[in-house]
């Protein structure tokens, strides 16, 4: 099929451009196979080159002809009906050829405008739409079957993007209906006090600091995924293990009112990055091994470094996690493979620490432990060492492993 260009030109399109180097080839052959018939047949017909000087031919009519006079006629007669023979049939087969190459050309270039038409039509609605090639198992199929995974990703990604805005709008729906009622209904009571207004207020402030904390865990979310697969913003040498000492301090209160033991083995682990996404990473790791432990459960910290990598181990005990549950653990507002709105926290914390390992080319990997609980390793590449660009699926980690 043709295609015009706005100035009148015709487009040179795949199709177009196969069927003439086809045409070029074909014709081209034929033409070397002509000239080379040419020049054999002339060189072939030398009858009279082993007669003798002088000799005379009697030709049918009567005639008398020098040798070598006839064997030019000769010559030149073959020479003539050769090329007029030869060029009809160039130019027969050039035109048969090219009609054919066209054909073909198009049939196997079917399945291209398949799927050009399949993504003009595409949208948020009809991503459902797939090619389906069931035709021979070559090149045009892989390149079908490749664009339908394309589109099956595509279709997962809108899934979890409608399901992260629909969850997000409902985290921060709660704290502003918790506002709204205290207000409305402290205010339409004419005998409330000034201790009625002070707790009125500590609801309110209560809910406010909810929605504040969780609309910068969505910044910080959105910053670091950002930087997956991009150069950092930011690129200073800092240790994993002042990460974890400042983390520790942040939840001391809260380790000694649930009588949680504290195991730390911190050795020096360098990596070259982000220092406040990296202290959120290891801070976000540390506040979730506390908030999902039990009354006097453990909790564990390892950091250390082989010079290559750098490493951190977050472990706790507390409620039993079925291993089939784990991937779902890394994805916003999901709180045990399951939906957690409503819950504690935000549910961003873990979605933060993958996005920002994401980030530094590191890997996340989650071990459920026997009897409840997850220990959960992030590695990073040391300074020097050349970190490996983060390439991974919708909800799950750079390395392939289970993800929380």
């Amino acid at each position: 099929m043709r295609r015009w260009r706005p100035d009148g030109w015709v487009r040179p399109t795949l199709r177009l451009r196969l069927t003439l180097l086809n045409g070029v080839l074909l014709v081209g052959a034929g033409a070397i196979l002509l000239i080379l018939a040419w020049l054999l047949v002339r060189d072939a017909l030398r009858p009279t080159d082993e007669l003798l000087p002088g000799t005379t031919v009697l030709l049918a009519d009567g005639r008398s002809l020098d040798a070598g006079q006839w064997q030019r006629q000769l010559v030149d007669a073959a020479s003539r009906e050769l090329l007029a023979k030869g060029l009809g049939a160039l130019v027969a087969v050039g035109v048969v050829g090219v009609a054919g190459a066209y054909a073909v050309a198009g049939r196997a270039l079917r399945p291209l405008h398949q799927v050009t038409a399949t993504a003009q039509r595409l949208g948020e609605a009809t991503l459902d739409q797939r090619i389906g090639w069931s035709g021979a198992d070559d090149e045009v199929a892989e390149l079908a079957k490749t664009f339908d995974a394309m589109l099956d990703r595509l279709a997962d990604s809108f899934e979890a993007q409608k399901r992260f805005v629909a969850n997000a709008s409902h985290e921060l729906r709660t704290p502003l209906a918790v506002m709204r009622t205290e207000i409305d209904v402290t205010l339409s009571d004419d005998e409330a006090d000034l201790a009625e207004y002070r707790r009125m207020a500590t609801v309110v402030r209560d809910a406010s600091e909810r929605a504040n904390g969780l609309v910068d865990a969505l910044l910080l979310l959105a910053r670091s995924e950002a930087q997956a697969g991009r150069a950092l913003g930011r690129r200073t040498e800092c240790d994993l293990a002042t990460g974890v000492a400042s983390a520790l301090s942040a939840v001391r209160r809260e380790v000694e009112r649930i009588g949680l033991r504290v195991q730390t083995s911190v050795e020096p682990a360098p990596v070259l990055g982000d220092p406040g996404l990296l202290d959120r990473l290891v801070g976000n790791l540390v506040e979730n091994a506390v908030r999902y432990n039990h009354l006097h459960g453990r909790l564990w910290v390892r950091t250390g470094s082989d010079g290559r990598r750098s490493w951190l181990v977050v472990g706790n005990t507390g409620f039993e996690v079925n291993q089939a549950d784990v991937p779902g653990l890394f994805e916003p507002f999901r709180r045990g493979g399951q939906e957690r709105t409503g819950a504690r926290g935000s549910g961003l914390g873990l979605s933060i620490v993958r996005a920002v390992c994401d980030a530094h080319g590191g890997r996340v990997k989650v071990l459920a432990q026997p009897g409840g609980g997850l220990e959960v390793t992030v590695t990073l590449p040391a300074p020097g060492a050349a970190p490996t660009p983060a390439v991974r699926s919708a909800g799950r980690p750079a390395d392939g492993s289970p993800t929380r």
